[in-house]
């Protein structure tokens, strides 16, 4: 199934999200709901908070009271994380059972308001935030869930700052002029990146490239897109994977590119490599078959280049329509996985080098003008791989 990460701060709208998500037909899983079920009156949670903060956060029926505890709980650093320490387990737990109970085919949202400060993002297929203004955020906490001001602004300030969230996010979804104008965007989300991102995880298919091939200018967001796509196939692959690193030239600040970004896991060999084929398809990165190698560069005692073997790789794809990337699998000292390395250093510390490469796909994009999907890329590449394969011996080793 597909799990999506729904967060933002205090008073951003996350709610409001949820609800319209479910009414496209996602199944929720709400962790304030479940944070309320955990600590209800006869339960172990209860009981542990009673214990760490005393019997004053109860009210005089036995139930949580919830201004009570916020009171004394948000008072300080120390005191917030003993409340995780408390309620997170728990929540991971009656989580897990939710999760399990989704069909296959589910579009999971997991209403996490603690997803960023708590690293969770690499757990999920896709993480949602919503951002509004903070004066906004105590404007409506303050209104609508009466809220003091002082209060509001102590809540969101122990909580992740906009930048933290704005890193953590793969969708930033503008809640500053309220429902009518956030309902679009979620419509949208829904059908251009979940649907067919949920059907691309299901039956293991990687997002296609569709249209033309085009350079676009650098983006400061690829390094961090890399990472959180690095994130989570470090957590699928663990300690099979020796590294992993963004490579290409989505990796060379200030270098136009397509807009692809190309990660490399190294790994012992691939024997390993195939072991790891379904855990990363499942965590939403399936394969392409139809590729099995890099194209062999020629050297000086091999001026033919037909030793494919050494070559040898394996190559997935993300599932995320809306995020295209290419997992390249090269076993560790191996020609290619040295190269793919070294080209990236190479182009990141000499500007002619680079000047020469943004040559060589301007070339490429003018190859593949009129075509698109593999065809365009196919084109592409005849131009700049025979680039690459002469200037292969000039690439500074590491």
């Amino acid at each position: 199934m597909l799990r999506i990460g729904l967060t933002g701060g205090m008073g951003a709208g996350k709610s409001t999200v949820a609800r319209l998500l479910v009414d496209h037909g996602a199944v929720l899983v709400d962790s304030d709901a479940i944070a309320r079920e955990v600590v209800e009156p006869g339960t172990e949670g209860l009981a542990a908070l009673a214990a760490a903060f005393g019997s004053g956060i109860l009210a005089d029926d036995g139930s949580l009271n919830r201004p009570a505890l916020a009171a004394v709980a948000f008072a300080d650093e120390e005191s917030r994380q003993t409340l995780n320490s408390i309620t997170h387990p728990l929540v991971g737990r009656r989580t897990t059972e939710l999760i399990a109970a989704a069909p296959a085919d589910a579009v999971v949202v997991q209403d996490v308001p603690l997803l960023v400060e708590n690293g969770l993002g690499a757990m999920m297929n896709l993480v949602v935030v919503v951002m509004a203004d903070e004066d906004l955020r105590v404007h409506r906490l303050e209104q609508f869930r009466g809220v003091s001001r002082d209060d509001a602004l102590a809540r969101i300030k122990a909580q992740a700052d906009d930048e933290q969230r704005r890193s953590a996010a793969d969708v930033l979804l503008d809640n500053n002029s309220g429902a009518d104008d956030l309902a679009p965007q979620v419509h949208a989300l829904w059908e251009r990146r979940l649907v067919p991102f949920e059907q691309n995880l299901r039956t293991r298919t990687p997002a296609p490239h569709t249209g033309a091939v085009q350079l676009v200018d650098p983006d400061p967001a690829w390094a961090t897109q890399a990472q959180r796509l690095i994130g989570r196939l470090w957590l699928a692959c663990g300690g099979d994977a020796r590294a992993i690193d963004h490579v290409g030239a989505t990796a060379v600040p200030g270098l136009p590119a397509r807009d692809v970004i190309d990660i490399q896991i190294t790994v012992a060999d691939l024997e390993v490599a195939d072991g790891l084929r379904d855990r990363l398809s499942e965590a939403g990165f399936p394969r392409w078959d139809q590729v099995t190698g890099d194209r062999p560069k020629p050297t000086p005692q091999d001026s033919s280049g037909t030793d494919t073997a050494l070559w040898a790789k394996r190559l997935h794809g993300n599932a995320d329509p809306g995020r295209i990337a290419q997992v390249h699998l090269r076993a560790e000292g191996a020609p290619g996985q040295r190269f793919a390395l070294d080209f990236r250093d190479w182009l990141r510390a000499d500007a002619a080098a680079r000047a020469q490469y943004l040559e060589i796909q301007r070339r490429g994009v003018a190859a593949a003008a009129g075509s698109t999907g593999t065809d365009a890329i196919e084109k592409y590449l005849a131009v700049q791989e025979p680039w690459c394969d002469s200037v292969y011996e000039r690439v500074p080793r590491a």
